[in-house]
């Protein structure tokens, strides 16, 4: 079997939170306008750090918005939380925006972790094995949704995006469902969990190749730690970024942010 390449991509995660909305749409159109090839955001429904009753706006609400406003990058949730919709409801949200997009979605999605989501919007926070298990629950049905809803996505199938490092469950599900893996932690980290993600690839008889690889880097963004990373098989670096409300000059980072754009053109 003939072995894909992947291009080198790099993306932001803007995370939505501690802004007003127009902030928001202003960091959209600015990463977009700079070359990102991607722009996620997240699934919460509160900050994850910071004044715990800041701003704060819903992931889906706002991916319509940024699908919208934007005519090239991939757009996404980094990652949707499986536990908070409905698998055949989450099927059709993502071929909407994919449709408004004009095929430009990247379904992001996990098992859910931040328990304050779950308390205080009152869902059962279960387990883990019981959150990965539905899951994959979720992922077979909205496999089926889209292969048998009209109208059809744009892009069909939507690529899925699984993030996490679980090496028992975890990785399984993204080598029988994702087309890219989203991962974290430190360039030697990251390698093995690749080599455990294609090893359930072979299990499970798909090509490694087939699923890209993604990262949210950990430590300072240096040409060393971004050669790194991809040295151990990433191919897709998403830079998350805040919004800082004690930065006046540059409260998104877009000196991180072009940065990454300008390691990524010297390759």
């Amino acid at each position: 079997m003939t072995t894909p390449t992947h291009p080198i991509r790099v993306g932001v995660q803007l995370h939505p939170q501690h802004a007003t909305y127009a902030q928001y749409a202003d960091a959209v159109r600015h990463a977009e306008e700079a070359g990102a090839d991607t722009i996620f955001n997240w699934d919460h429904f509160f900050p994850l750090y910071g004044d715990p009753q800041g701003n704060h706006f819903e992931g889906w609400t706002l991916l319509t918005a940024m699908a919208a406003m934007t005519t090239r990058a991939e757009v996404g949730c980094l990652v949707t939380c499986n536990s908070y919709r409905n698998a055949a409801l989450l099927a059709d949200m993502a071929k909407t925006v994919d449709h408004v997009s004009n095929g430009r979605l990247i379904l992001g999605l996990g098992a859910g972790w931040f328990e304050r989501d779950y308390t205080e919007y009152g869902y059962d926070f279960g387990t883990p094995g019981s959150r990965l298990s539905a899951l994959e629950a979720s992922l077979k049905t909205i496999k089926e949704r889209w292969e048998k809803d009209v109208p059809r996505p744009v892009r069909y199938p939507i690529p899925i995006l699984i993030g996490g490092g679980g090496e028992k469950v975890t990785l399984r599900i993204t080598a029988q469902y994702a087309d890219i893996w989203h991962g974290f932690g430190s360039p030697d980290t990251f390698k093995s969990k690749v080599a455990i993600l294609n090893e359930w690839c072979d299990k499970v008889g798909r090509n490694p190749a087939d699923i890209e690889h993604s990262v949210s880097p950990s430590g300072e963004l240096t040409q060393t730690l971004l050669d790194d990373y991809v040295s151990a098989g990433a191919t897709h670096i998403i830079l998350g970024v805040g919004y800082s409300t004690d930065k006046a000059t540059d409260p998104w980072n877009y000196d991180g942010q072009q940065k990454l754009l300008d390691w990524r053109a010297a390759r």
